[in-house]
């Protein structure tokens, strides 16, 4: 299975969110998955890379040509693919992905969690979207999209799209549920 996980170059400051980043590579390696990402060195998305290349994985990055060196292509990877831009890499990595993991991140690994969630609403994807809710990192946008239900802006069957983890076992299983 192919599990594309969206999360940020940064590595943020909260050294518990990297370390399970790495266990959650392992994890992926372990039960024989395949890493779909954005193909940087960086951050949590190159401890995540890196972890799952350490325990015998495969990684697949995808990143437009005017990121490579800004964010540092990850050139330790089974296969990284350069596409032209940022529309390119976010189709490139649906269509490779069986499910979608949104790890803590900034604006990008957002923007691209929201987009994925709206393929599947408008129904140009059909596959797992979980939100991995480490030390709480999502709180405010899972309680934001719950009040969007609430205020009438989510149909509540839309907001059952995206599940929520708040461990890597049950992160894990849900993306197998694809």
């Amino acid at each position: 299975m192919n599990i594309c996980v969206y999360c940020g170059s940064s590595p943020g400051n909260n050294p518990d969110i990297i370390n399970r980043a790495g266990e959650f590579g392992k994890l992926l390696a372990e039960n024989g998955h395949t890493l779909i990402y954005g193909g940087s060195s960086l951050g949590i998305m190159g401890t995540i890379a890196d972890s799952v290349m350490i325990n015998g994985g495969e990684v697949i990055g995808v990143i437009p040509e005017n990121l490579f060196s800004k964010e540092v292509g990850h050139r330790g990877i089974t296969r990284l693919i350069t596409v032209k831009d940022m529309h390119q890499r976010k189709s490139h990595m649906a269509e490779l992905a069986d499910a979608f993991v949104a790890f803590p991140g900034g604006f990008g690994t957002m923007e691209e969690l929201f987009e994925i969630i709206t393929w599947n609403q408008i129904g140009l994807l059909n596959k797992p979207v979980t939100i991995m809710n480490l030390n709480g990192y999502y709180n405010f946008l899972i309680e934001m999209m719950d009040h969007s239900v609430e205020a009438g802006f989510i149909k509540s069957e839309n907001r059952e799209i995206v599940q929520v983890a708040e461990t890597l076992e049950e992160c894990l299983e849900l993306c197998e549920q694809a």
